[in-house]
Formats: structure tokens, sequence, C-alpha cells
């Protein structure tokens, strides 16, 4: 059974500067209001512009393989800590090695007591070169 690693959103920029990837699995309107510099998008789940709800993404997997070999070093961090603890899960039951959850991920979980990347004051992103944006990141795991 793999251990998924913890770590605060200061020891997440420390290890992404030293060439980890940063897999920011929130929605892709959420990704787009801003995220830690140099992050990747691959939303666990979608927000349906239908219902307003957010419904798991059924590409979730297959993106993430398609564009990170295995042995990547990745931190997984969504708004709070809950989507990205799930992410890890998943990750790591597909063989993943080296998966590291984000606490407090982008917005923070008080009640938790984890800051949030924009509480601990770092360095915030609110562009990505399409390579890092979803679609690009879907296309290449669809073959296109």
């Amino acid at each position: 059974m793999m251990t998924i690693k913890h770590v605060t959103v200061q020891q997440a920029q420390q290890q992404q500067a030293s060439g980890a990837t940063y897999l920011d699995v929130r929605s892709i309107p959420e990704f787009q209001q801003g995220h830690p510099p140099g992050a990747v998008n691959v939303p666990l789940l979608h927000l349906d512009p239908q219902t307003g709800q957010m419904r798991p993404n059924a590409d979730f997997l297959a993106v993430v393989k398609a564009n990170f070999p295995t042995d990547t070093p990745v931190l997984v961090g969504c708004k709070m800590g809950g989507r990205s603890q799930q992410a890890c899960e998943v990750l790591s039951t597909a063989g993943f090695q080296d998966v590291t959850n984000v606490l407090g991920g982008w917005g923070g979980a008080p009640q938790m007591g984890h800051t949030g990347w924009v509480q601990a004051g770092l360095p915030v992103e609110t562009t990505a070169d399409d390579s890092r944006e979803y679609d690009a990141l879907q296309k290449k795991a669809a073959g296109r």
C-alpha cells in the first residue's frame, strides 16, 4: 500500500522549486482565477454549467498518465485539501510512486489548521501557458 505524503504550502513551493510538478486538481474556472506559478491543471471534478454541481472528471487518470511518467514527483493541490487527498489516492493506486498532498491547498483549511497558498503570501499566477491548461493536456491524452 502506497503512503501518501503531506506537505505545507511552503514545503510544496520548495519541492516545486527542486523539480516536483504541482498538479492543481481544481476545476478549470478555479484554476483560471489563480494558481501557484508553474502549476498544471487536471481537474478531479468538473463544474457542470447546467446544474452548477461538481461532477467527476472521467478522464482524470488517463490525462495525468498521458502527461506524466509514474515516477514524476507530484504535488497535488486543490482548494482546501479534500479533492487533492482523493486525487492522491487515485494516483498512488494507479502506480504513481511519489505523490504528495498539499495541505490547505489554494484557499486554506482553517478548521484543520492548514494555511493555504494565498494566505501564506506565496507567488500567484493568473495565466498559464497553454501546455499547462487542461485542454492541451487532455488533447495529449486523446492522442490529438
